[in-house]
This record gives structure tokens, sequence and C-alpha cells, in this order.
């Protein structure tokens, strides 16, 4: 069988209700939608951080962040980290290891062309895409966002300027299409990051307009959308409170997922013309949960509690669409927990590559490709460790997934709270006092585990 083709398209703080496929009745994607007719939807897939930089190092290297060491998003001297509030930010790597093995440098040991483009944030130019396994790159630098919008001139030092006024992600997809479009018999990887829908919230202005109109037509603009919560649990932000965004009803930010959605149209549609699109495995997901309660709130994850930032299912729950036209069954919806570290071995195992990782760096995750051809996976659970203050007003700690239950433990109290995501998916009835016997079990693998991967853990801050 020839190799795949392989497409990651990696969406910057995507709420897992931003699409209209999951639910979102303001939102339109139509795009999108057809692309999850066409494929597998997955209605319980997580991010394995509710930032960005950790989840993109599992993207790369099929690692949880506590075991690659990346763990928080990465600021640049920023003057932000470390953060204090009961406690303090543990310290962690600021960038991609040029040790850890990437998916792009197996690939490209494979045969494969391998491109990057878009957003990268896993280290400076010592440890740019190029020196992680990718022939080109597009885009990548160290920056977490376009600091200087989303419109031309960009600054971005790693892209050339396009005409003055011409809008990013249209400027990435076309550099994209570029690449897909040409000549050569060799299979690609196309690692697709964008830097939408993260703020600044732009978008053009007709499509602004667009939803300003469905916003009024909905009485939408009339409805005071925001909620005034507490202050922020650490010191650089207390004097702020956490603004909560109760309904999806921003225009510009509707404006940005629309172009999304029309950009992700125009790249299925360079695969048919390229003659592709049949042999080309493409996934489509998230960093972290969407921004509800902080910078603006632009978008709500409701049902799901909270967003970016936090421990709860709105922080790290994401949409996860994935297409292979000749292994999956299009129109399928699976419900089986899955998290980033998995789409490394199920890239690998659809290049039909055997990989043999290093012994002290261990793949975490599982392939997918059982999930595709409608079978299941043998994982007792999947884990998170995020040891630090979400600058969206989330407090340090650790959560297990096992089946339909999730525990969460916060560091500042030591508090345990479990849920049955089953019959509670906004997380509203702790169940630690009901079902202990759970709650005991979940927190010994959470512990176990994190004592495997030597996770830090943050201590009580000096008076």
């Amino acid at each position: 069988m020839k190799q795949p083709n392989i497409v990651m398209i990696l969406i910057d703080d995507m709420g897992w209700k931003d699409l209209s496929c999951y639910g979102s009745d303001f939102y339109e994607t139509p795009n999108l939608d057809r692309f999850a007719e066409d494929g597998v939807r997955f209605t319980d897939a997580y991010a394995s951080c509710p930032v960005c930089s950790p989840t993109r190092a599992s993207v790369m290297t099929g690692r949880y962040p506590a075991s690659v060491g990346v763990t928080d998003w990465i600021d640049f001297g920023s003057g932000i980290h470390p953060c204090r509030g009961k406690l303090v930010d543990v310290p962690y790597l600021k960038y991609l290891p040029l040790e850890e093995r990437t998916i792009a440098s197996v690939l490209k040991e494979a045969g494969y062309r391998t491109w990057h483009v878009g957003k990268w944030h896993l280290g400076g130019e010592a440890y740019s895409p190029d020196k992680h396994g990718f022939d080109a790159n597009v885009g990548g630098c160290h920056w977490g966002m376009p600091i200087n919008g989303f419109f031309s001139p960009y600054g971005i030092p790693t892209l050339d300027e396009g005409p003055e006024g011409e809008y990013l992600t249209d400027r990435l997809t076309d550099e994209a299409i570029q690449l897909i479009l040409q000549k050569d018999d060799r299979p690609f990887f196309l690692n697709l990051w964008h830097y939408a829908v993260h703020t600044p919230i732009q978008a053009k202005p007709e499509d602004i307009e667009r939803f300003a109109r469905k916003a009024e037509a909905m009485g939408l603009d009339s409805v005071d959308p925001f909620e005034v919560g507490e202050s922020f649990p650490m010191e650089h932000k207390r004097h702020l409170n956490v603004i909560r965004r109760k309904l999806q009803s921003d225009p510009v930010y509707a404006a940005m997922v629309y172009n999304l959605d029309w950009n992700i149209g125009r790249l299925l549609n360079a695969l048919e013309q390229a003659g592709a699109a049949e042999n080309t495995l493409i996934v489509f997901t998230s960093d972290n949960g969407g921004l509800a309660t902080s910078e603006g709130s632009p978008t709500c994850n409701f049902p799901l509690q909270e967003g970016k930032g936090w421990m709860y299912e709105g922080g790290v729950r994401e949409p996860l669409l994935i297409r292979w036209p000749s292994v999956a069954k299009g129109g399928s919806v699976c419900s089986e927990p899955v998290t980033t570290p998995d789409l490394f071995p199920t890239f690998l195992q659809a290049a039909g590559i055997k990989f043999v990782p290093e012994p002290d760096r261990p793949i975490d995750g599982v392939s997918l490709v059982p999930l595709l051809q409608g079978g299941a996976l043998e994982r007792e659970a999947i884990y998170w460790h995020y040891p630090h203050y979400g600058n969206q007003g989330g407090t340090p700690g650790s959560s297990i997934r096992m089946g339909t239950y999730k525990l969460i433990e916060f560091f500042e109290d030591g508090r345990l709270e479990l849920y049955h995501l089953g019959e509670d998916v906004e997380e509203k009835h702790n169940l630690v006092t009901e079902r202990p016997d759970i709650a005991a079990r979940m927190h010994r693998l959470l512990t176990s585990w994190r004592e495997s991967v030597e996770a830090k853990i943050p201590q009580v801050a000096n008076s």
C-alpha cells in the first residue's frame, strides 16, 4: 500500500463548541462540517494541556508535556513568569529539546517531504522547525501570536511580507496550497498550525458585518454576554476579575472562525486538485480550549466548564476530526477518550513505519488507527499535569480520565474533584464523597503516573 500523505491542522485556542458540527448555533463552519461527514468526529478528544506550547510539544513527540518538560506556554522573558499565588510556578523548558525525536524527523527519514506552515512557539531560532526535521518553515518562530495583528505587514521573521492588508490565515493557506501542488511522487507531511483563532481577535470587515447582522437577527446583540467573577488567583493579576462569557455572540470571533473554515475548504480543494485527497490522512484539532474567561473572553465553551488555562473540560476538550478515505468510515462518531500524544503513533502506523523510541523517551500515546477502523483501544487512563497558574484564572493541578470518570487534584489546597462525564459534562456534581473508592483508585494512578514522569509539583510561596 502506498504511504499516505499526512496533513496535521492545528488551530490555536479553538474551543470544543466552536464548530457547527459540535453544537454551535452562532458560528458557521460548513467546510469543516462536510469534513466531519466524510471522516470521523471524536466527541471526547483532548489537548494534552490547557495552554498551547505543551500541547504542541506533544504533537511533535507523542509524549505528555510532563515527560518532555515543556509544561507551560513559552513566554520568552515577558516578565509574566514565574507566577505567584498561594504557590510558585515550577520551572519548565522554554524550547523543544533537540534530543527529542519528532514526527517530522521520523517521517523525513522514511522519505517524506516535511513542511511546517504557521505558528511554532516551541523555542527560538536554535529550536526552529528546520532543526526538528522540517524541510520548509513558513511563518514558524518563537512567537505565540501575531504580535502585529492578522493583517499585513505582519513582521513575522520567517514569513515574507504580503501586500498591505493581506489576512494572515489566507496567506498561510496560500503557502500550504503552493506546497501541496508541487509535482513530486514522494509523500508529504504538512504541519499546518494556524495562528487563528488566538488574540488579537481580528477579522475581515465583510465577515464581521455578516455576523453582526446574524447576532441582531438572533437577538444576541441585546444580551450582556459577560459575568464578572472572582479575582485572579495570581499576584500580578489580583487587581483584575475573571470575566466569563456566557454565550457565543461575538461577531468578530465568529468571523475569524468563518474565515478559518473557508480556508480549510480551500486546502481540501487543493488536495482534490492535486489528486491527493484519497490517499491523504488529515487531522484537524486544537491546542487548548476556547478563550472564555479573560483577554476579552471572545468565545463560550458551554456546556463545558471554563476554558483555556483551566483544568476543567473547557480547558482541554477539543474538536478532533480525522479523514482518511481509504481507511476511516465517513460519518462515524467516536466517543473514546483520546489525547494529543496519540497523533504521533497514529501517523507512524499510517505510514507503516516501525519506530523504536529511546529508552529514556518512551512514547505516551497510542495509535488511533484501530478507532478509525471501528475498533477500540486498550488503555486504562489518560493524564494531564499543569503545575502553573493559567493566565486565564486556572490554578495548578493534575488530572486523570478513566472511562467516563475524571478526577482533578488541585495543588493549592490538595482538594480532589471527581466527575462522571457521561452524566455530568458540566462538572457540577463532585462525587468524591459519594464514590470514595473510585476517587482513591484514580488518585493512586495519577500519583503513580506523576512519579513515573518525574512531574514537578509547585510549592507554597514564601511570604
